[in-house]
């Protein structure tokens, strides 16, 4: 068990990437894709609560809508942040990878989870709804992937 928390929290964080090759490249196309839609919703002019997400914005009232693309846009902050630590690993630090992905998991999975409680109404089915759905499983699979020495060496 010390080997997988040592892989899982490396005492010195290096560029030497511990796991399966297929988790780095799934982190590197999350990585791209958590980038673009934080910038997606700073900077989308309905920070992509209606063009996205399908809340109808246009049945708010001005002031409500503001609000909901505000918190849009303070949400792709946040993602933001996420992303640039993401791509820091990805660039320098990919021991750090596997904890990262333990990060997604819960992120995703407790998504999932604050939805159910408090859903949220919109007029289709976002993308998104489909991604909280599936990369919690997806997290997982790479998390495993990453705590797994490649079977053919290298990293």
């Amino acid at each position: 068990m010390s080997g997988l928390l040592a892989r899982l929290l490396p005492v010195r964080p290096g560029n030497e990437f511990p796991g399966n090759r297929v988790a780095l490249w799934a982190f590197y196309g999350l990585t791209a894709l958590t980038l673009w839609r934080s910038l997606h919703h700073i900077l989308a002019p309905d920070g992509g609560a209606q063009s996205v997400a399908t809340i109808p914005l246009d049945q708010y009232d001005p002031a409500a809508a503001a609000t909901v693309i505000a918190m849009f846009a303070l949400w792709g902050l946040s993602q933001l942040l996420t992303a640039l630590v993401m791509l820091l690993a990805c660039v320098r630090y990919k021991s750090l990878i596997p904890l990262l992905w333990l990060l997604v998991l819960a992120e995703y999975a407790g998504r999932w989870l604050v939805l159910h409680a408090k859903p949220i109404v919109t007029i289709g089915t976002a993308p998104g709804v489909i991604g909280n759905q599936v990369l919690p499983f997806v997290a997982l699979i790479m998390l495993i992937l990453s705590l797994r020495p490649p079977s053919h060496g290298g990293s």
